[in-house]
């Protein structure tokens, strides 16, 4: 059972939750950017939270499926298409072997995930399958897919770990319109200076992070600081004043002033956005902010 990938589309990598617990030695977590919407695409397939799938940027790609298959998608609202005839986001369809799935125009939203029922079969390489390009580590071949790849589907699963098929109807993410308001924690130098304005993405951002222009954050940090741990969603100062906006590759510690991060629950909204977006930072609390992750976590589970 495999995809063949015949169009790869702008950016399309293989994806899971995250290669946790090896921060400590210098390696990022990676995984899905919009984790909400990769979930969701395993639970309508009956797959685990952790399983892979593939992340789809900006531009979708056109696949031809070896096997019949199990399969839906989430995320940015793409116009799908199945051999002659349409698909529906956040739907649980069958596809018989030998059909494509085509990703048209986007309406809105950065980052789509298709999942199939059973998970994306690449090797697992320090507990995760998530691809993170800038050391080739991961997920297919540690790169972007392209034109002609045979990526294999898993056929099989851990016994009494895999979940019924379901096609409840799941809440997908509120999707960005030109840009989103992302909640912070203030963070120890200049989240004040960071509320109240609007930011650029620009276009020299990825997946490790997010380049803004706007008015300058005056935080100038004396001397040289020491390198300490960073959270995803961390937004970072540097001495231009332009801050950067942690995104799931980045590395796990950093140099420059941290002046807030992003709540948990607005990371997958913030996975969402894509160069040209606009940013505007506004604080909570820690209670907030547990409270937003709690209401995610209702919506998302399907257990």
């Amino acid at each position: 059972m495999a995809l063949n990938i015949v169009r790869p589309g702008m950016f399309t990598t293989v994806q899971d939750c995250g290669r946790w617990g090896f921060q400590a030695r210098g390696v990022g977590v990676s995984g899905a950017m919009d984790l909400f919407s990769h979930r969701l695409a395993n639970a309508l397939v009956g797959n685990r939270d952790g399983d892979a799938t593939l992340e789809i940027t900006l531009l979708g790609p056109e696949v031809e499926f070896q096997a019949d298959s199990t399969v839906a998608v989430t995320g940015a609202d793409f116009r799908l298409s199945l051999n002659d005839g349409s698909a529906q986001m956040y739907q649980v369809f069958d596809v018989p072997a030998g059909s494509r799935l085509k990703f048209g125009a986007r309406r809105r939203g950065a980052r789509a995930y298709l999942a199939v029922a059973g998970g994306i079969d690449v090797p697992v390489v320090l507990g995760s399958r998530a691809t993170h390009v800038v050391t080739g580590m991961g997920g297919f071949e540690g790169r972007a897919l392209r034109a002609g790849d045979i990526v294999k589907q898993q056929t099989d699963a851990a016994p009494g770990q895999r979940v019924e098929k379901t096609k409840r109807d799941y809440a997908p993410l509120v999707l960005p319109d030109g840009g989103a308001r992302l909640r912070v924690i203030a963070g120890p130098r200049g989240a004040g200076l960071l509320t109240a304005k609007r930011y650029t993405i620009l276009p020299q951002s990825n997946r490790v992070g997010y380049r803004l222009d706007g008015p300058a954050v005056f935080e100038r940090p004396t001397g040289e600081m020491i390198s300490t741990a960073v959270p995803t969603g961390a937004v970072q100062v540097p001495p231009t004043g332009q801050p950067i906006q942690l995104m799931a590759d980045h590395a796990p510690t950093g140099g420059y002033a941290v002046a807030a991060t992003v709540i948990t629950a607005d990371l997958p909204l913030a996975g969402q956005l894509a160069p040209g977006d606009w940013i505007e930072f506004q604080t909570c609390t820690l209670e907030e902010a547990d409270a937003a992750l709690r209401d995610q976590e209702d919506a998302v589970d399907s257990r």
